[in-house]
């Protein structure tokens, strides 16, 4: 297990590196559709200053044996939702893998949405899956915000459990766009208006920073599991030396009684004889009474 993790590294962290030029392109592309005159007004750059609902998206793996991954996780969800219960809001779970599902399933906790079978290796259907659900919720009403609590790949030994809002966007991602310079006519055109066009696009982009994050997050998981593997194997083996050594220790002290009880055995047998031996060369009580009442005869 862990070969093969730390040969899905690779291949994880190349799609990652892969995703990143298509999300710094939608973001400049949105960036410059609002600056080229399109509407900022969309539902899913509005907040909600009013927000009663408080949704989460948790991403952990679909299996274990992968160190504290998905334990940390949880356990950043959990404080999350204490804080919303303390600002006196409700919470929404939308679990992504299925130890996120299984342990708030286990201990009671709402779950509104639940999406398994491909932390390991997500697609980009998989991620607008969950988007598409999330952002229906938001519009819907259900939710007033999302936020994602997934870890995120730094390198192959470091990787860290962040929390980051999903919806609604943040506006100041629209500064700065090259559409349209201050004072100054856009420098193409746009077909249909830019305001229908970020319309569009707006729900890709949060497509494309939920596929980020599932990348991200599959990639963590291989290089937990490649961890936790290698410290699985180490432990092996230094307890297999450690048994041997007793193993052996015993055997050796098995093999010294085993010699001792011969060499004992041995003594005594040798004792044994020579005290037969000495007893053989005594004449008998018998025999010494009757020469003495021959020779009291003969006087």
């Amino acid at each position: 297990m862990e070969l093969i993790a730390a040969s899905r590294i690779v291949k994880a962290q190349q799609r990652v590196r892969a995703a990143q030029p298509y999300s710094e392109q939608i973001t400049a592309v949105v960036r410059d559709l609002a600056a080229a005159g399109g509407d900022v007004q969309s539902p899913l750059l509005r907040s909600r200053p009013d927000a009663r609902r408080t949704g989460i998206i948790v991403v952990t793996a679909d299996r274990g044996m992968c160190g504290g991954y998905n334990a940390n996780v949880i356990r950043a969800t959990e404080g999350e939702i204490r804080e919303i219960a303390l600002r006196g809001e409700e919470y929404a779970l939308v679990v992504v893998g299925r130890k996120a599902d299984n342990y708030f399933r286990f201990r009671g906790f709402k779950i509104d949405a639940a999406f398994t079978g491909f932390s390991e290796n997500p697609s980009y259907e998989d991620a607008r899956t969950v988007a598409d659900r999330t952002v229906d919720m938001f519009l819907a009403g259900e939710i007033d915000r999302v936020e994602i609590v997934y870890t995120r790949f730094v390198s192959a030994g470091t990787q860290e459990v962040v929390k980051r809002p999903l919806v609604p966007l943040d506006s100041e991602l629209l500064q700065g766009g090259d559409g349209l310079p201050e004072g100054a006519a856009a420098g193409y055109e746009f077909e249909p208006d830019p305001g229908s066009i970020l319309e569009t696009l707006l729900p890709r982009y949060v497509e494309a920073r939920m596929y980020a994050a599932l990348l991200n997050a599959a990639a963590s998981e291989q290089a937990s599991r490649q961890r936790a593997m290698k410290a699985a194997t180490d432990n092996a083996e230094e307890l297999i030396t450690n048994l041997t050594r007793v193993m052996n220790r015993a055997r050796q002290d098995s093999i010294t009684t085993e010699i001792m009880e011969i060499v004992s055995g041995a003594e005594a047998l040798s004792s044994d004889k020579g005290h037969q031996t000495t007893l053989a060369s005594i004449e008998p009580p018998a025999a010494r009474i009757g020469h003495r009442e021959v020779a009291a005869e003969s006087l």
